[in-house]
């Protein structure tokens, strides 16, 4: 697959990454609405969820957006993740990536979107509105 084939789509929402003790139970303020992924390692209980689910007293790291990868994607395709990772790197960007059976997320922070879809557009990236 090449970049010129493959499309992303901002989401307007900001997004929250918390982690918590991987002992605790999954919050229910976390599974209430939208985009939400959930990571449970030995070590920690991962949660990305719209920002304004987080309450207020749950340390988080704040303010990111999201790029979806427009899948589904095949699961022989290589390189994808790093494809995407690397301009934005480059330009010192920061991501968090998520990815799921059928596509990859990209989290960035919101005061770098713009940036990361100008690095990507001029990559051979198209982005869908």
């Amino acid at each position: 697959m090449t970049k010129k084939c493959i499309s992303l789509k901002l989401l307007p929402e900001i997004y929250g990454v918390v982690r918590l003790d991987p002992h605790v139970s999954i919050p229910e303020w976390a599974t209430k609405d939208g985009f939400y992924s959930i990571t449970k390692t030995s070590d920690e209980l991962s949660i990305v969820c719209l920002q304004h689910q987080i309450p207020p007293t749950v340390v988080c790291e704040k303010d990111w957006q999201i790029l979806k990868v427009l899948g589904p994607l095949d699961f022989s395709l290589v390189g994808i993740l790093a494809s995407l990772s690397t301009p934005l790197a480059l330009n010192g960007i920061s991501i968090f990536a998520i990815s799921t059976y059928d596509t990859d997320y990209i989290l960035v922070k919101h005061k770098d979107v713009s940036a990361a879809i100008k690095t990507l557009s001029n990559e051979g990236y198209t982005f869908i509105h």
